[in-house]
């Protein structure tokens, strides 16, 4: 999975699109980052800018726009609505695929570093980065503002993590952290009362309603032994809600913020307010998603709607997110464009050129022309994920079949696995055509003095191991295809088995390959330590994919009669 992680700096200027401008140019400027949302608002005189990318790309953006802000921005003249203590306020890592926490928190700790250090602002980490519980809220760190720094800076407690322990009159103080990622969700009602769909909220959210003496809104509060109010907790773990009246739309909504979406995903979310709904004699028309969502909240809705329908959930992550926008209504008030809500599809619609999109006939002219990429290495990768999808296809099949009704988990597990096989193996048809374009710009390097000699050496070396570690990837991911393959040779719908057979030959092709393009990039390597350790493994997976092809061939031979 590539790695992608979201941030979310809050600048202190909302009025000026010179000054907010410069700021995402300069955070455009790093490779690999797309700048997804930029938001000002003139009363609370911020701009909240969303981009995302690589853990390493994301970080030396947000520097960047720290730097920038630094200069353009003067906190002595700053005022507005909102709460603020610097001219980057605020500025969380929010992992959104393969990314875990601690690289998460790994990244605030190397921006805070820079901050403090380069740019001589105190930093503050808050949420999973902070260092203690005293700092991981947010308003408690930026208590006082600005103003109030002066002076809480110089007490022992709000030393600063990293940074000087004195007050930066320009440009204040920031908290940088490490947060869950938040969506913003609304589930549309048949009604146009606000007191009915709060109803809904608290059945819902997490807090819940205060207990009264006889279970009614219009009751007597009950107190606990402290005179405080007691709650019935709502459904939902990590979810804040309300009930509201849209004019534009003539609905009242369950308006909810969902913090959590491992504990509380936007499907559960969707199902309780629409069991919640049901109760009270109203329905759930349909929802939507204010911003952007990660890909998964999706996916991950797909096949709970499918296991639901009792279908295989082994279909292609298109048609998850179709099921889930369909299951969930969220085109109901205006078009779910996944191109601009999701955010791994929107930094794929503005990525470089990928193979991925070009048709069969456009694929192959690219091969056949006189460009040598893409070439064997990319080839081998798609040889792969189509013998992968075979398998995946015969797993549905068979998930579909009259009479094995029984069988469903069983199958639909071994299709999921296909998918994530085939997705894994087309990511690598553009990584391949990459690593042999890194190879090609290492040699192009200057090469004039000593120095760059050596430099250019070194970047050949570094590419050229890349341009071998990526096809050995490529063997490693579909020999993992034996295994499903072997599975429905074995207990697949017999009608399938000439395609388990073609599934087969392509798997074996794509190793074998893949293995050409190894051995062909570790001819350059001078590493010997490496370049024996890169060969062990490439002898070792080429000689179980020959055990594991004529065991599963024999199988195909003698089904096939």
């Amino acid at each position: 999975m590539q790695k992608l992680i979201e941030c979310v700096p809050n600048f202190s200027e909302g009025c000026d699109s010179e000054i907010i401008g410069q700021i995402t140019a300069a955070i455009e400027s790093v490779e690999g980052i797309s700048l997804l949302n930029v938001d000002p608002g003139a009363s609370t005189n911020r701009t909240v800018v969303t981009f995302a990318g690589s853990p390493e790309a994301t970080v030396e953006a947000a520097f960047r726009g720290f730097e920038k802000a630094a200069e353009l921005i003067d906190m002595r003249k700053h005022k507005g609505a909102h709460p603020r203590m610097g001219a980057t306020d605020v500025c969380p890592f929010i992992p959104v695929s393969g990314v875990s926490w601690e690289e998460a928190i790994a990244c605030a700790n190397q921006l805070g570093k820079r901050v403090g250090d380069e740019l001589k602002i105190p930093v503050y980490l808050y949420e999973k980065a902070a260092r203690g519980e005293a700092r991981s809220n947010l308003s408690v760190i930026r208590a006082g503002e600005y103003e109030g720094f002066f002076e809480k800076i110089k007490e022992v407690a709000w030393k600063p993590d990293f940074g000087p322990a004195v007050f930066n009159e320009k440009s204040g103080a920031t908290a940088i952290g490490a947060r869950e990622f938040l969506v913003a969700y609304n589930v549309n009602l048949n009604t146009r009362a606000v007191r009915r769909a709060n109803s809904v909220a608290f059945d819902v959210r997490e807090n819940g309603r205060v207990k009264t003496d006889d279970g009614t809104p219009q009751g007597k509060p009950v107190l606990d032994a402290n005179g405080e109010p007691v709650r019935v907790p709502g459904k939902l773990k990590h979810v804040k809600a309300i009930g509201w009246y849209v004019e534009e739309y003539g609905i009242a909504q369950v308006s909810m913020n969902l913090t959590n979406l491992e504990e509380t995903p936007l499907h559960a979310a969707f199902d309780a307010c629409e069991e919640a709904a049901s109760k009270r004699g109203m329905r759930v028309t349909g929802s939507e998603v204010v911003g952007m969502l990660p890909k998964k909240c999706l996916t991950e809705a797909g096949r709970y709607y499918l296991r639901k329908q009792k279908w295989s959930e082994g279909v292609a992550e298109e048609e998850l997110i179709a099921i889930a926008i369909r299951s969930m209504g969220l085109s109901e008030l205006k078009p779910f464009d996944p191109k601009e809500k999701i955010i791994e599809i929107k930094m794929e619609a503005v990525a470089k050129k990928s193979l991925l999109k070009l048709n069969l006939r456009q694929f192959c002219n690219e091969t056949l022309s006189d460009s040598p990429a893409p070439g064997g290495g990319s080839v081998a990768a798609l040889m792969g994920a189509l013998g992968v999808s075979l398998a995946g296809m015969v797993a549905n099949l068979s998930a579909g079949k009259r009479g094995w009704d029984d069988k469903l988990d069983y199958f639909s597990g071994w299709a999921v696995k296909a998918q994530q096989l085939k997705d894994e193996l087309l990511f690598l048809v553009d990584e391949d055509t990459a690593a042999f374009n890194k190879v090609m710009e290492a040699f192009g390097l200057p090469k004039e003095s000593a120095e760059e000699k050596g430099a250019r050496a070194t970047a050949i070396q570094e590419a050229n191991r890349y341009a071998a570690e990526i096809p050995l990837r490529v063997m490693e991911t579909a020999s993992k295809t034996y295994r499903i393959l072997g599975e429905m040779a074995e207990n697949g719908n017999p009608a399938s088995i000439s395609d388990v057979g073609v599934g087969l030959l392509g798997s074996r092709a794509c190793i074998q390959g893949a293995a050409m393009n190894v051995q062909i990039n570790l001819a350059s390597l001078k590493d010997e330590k490496m370049k024996t350790a890169l060969h062990e493994k490439l002898q070792r997976i080429t000689v179980e994919s020959e055990l594991e092809f004529e065991r599963i061939h024999q199988i195909v031979v003698r089904k096939l009669g």
